[in-house]
């Protein structure tokens, strides 16, 4: 059985859902809050290869919904810099099994990697909030 490291934010709904497909897999899942965890740039971008940078952000942060970060057109440096300086910036989960790293929730590309027996994973790919509002923060309710 493989052991990942499933960095999320606490208390998101949809890290939750993702979480148990994960172990509905087959693997063994260990959670570390991302908002917490003791990040690095070098470390940070072993998550985003292959993808563009404007990728690499989660696009329902506040800082981004509300045009204050503009990650299009940003230098690698840049992007680590903001999501170094402000976690919610980076897109989740990361998700590290061995030398494996990914960013974001891609479950047909999780199945080719990893292997295992995957459910349908449609529902879990996106925020499961309807109605567009960011999910609440870590240690408060809405």
């Amino acid at each position: 059985m493989s052991t990942v490291l499933f960095y999320e934010k606490p208390g998101c709904m949809t890290n939750n859902m993702q979480k148990i497909l994960l172990r509905t897999a087959g693997l063994r899942v260990v959670e570390r809050n991302i908002l917490r965890e003791k990040w690095s740039a070098e470390r940070l971008r072993t998550f985003f290869t292959g993808m563009p940078v404007s990728a690499w952000f989660n696009p329902a942060a506040p800082s981004i919904r509300d045009g204050k970060i503009k990650p299009d057109g940003m230098s690698e440096e840049q992007a680590l810099a903001h999501m170094l300086a402000e976690p919610l910036l980076i897109r989740r989960p990361l998700i590290e099994v061995d030398e494996l790293h990914f960013a974001g929730f891609e479950p047909e590309k999780l199945a080719q990697s990893l292997g295992g027996d995957w459910p349908s994973a449609e529902r879990v790919k996106e925020c499961m909030r309807h109605d567009d509002s960011p999910c609440p923060l870590p240690g408060k309710r809405d």
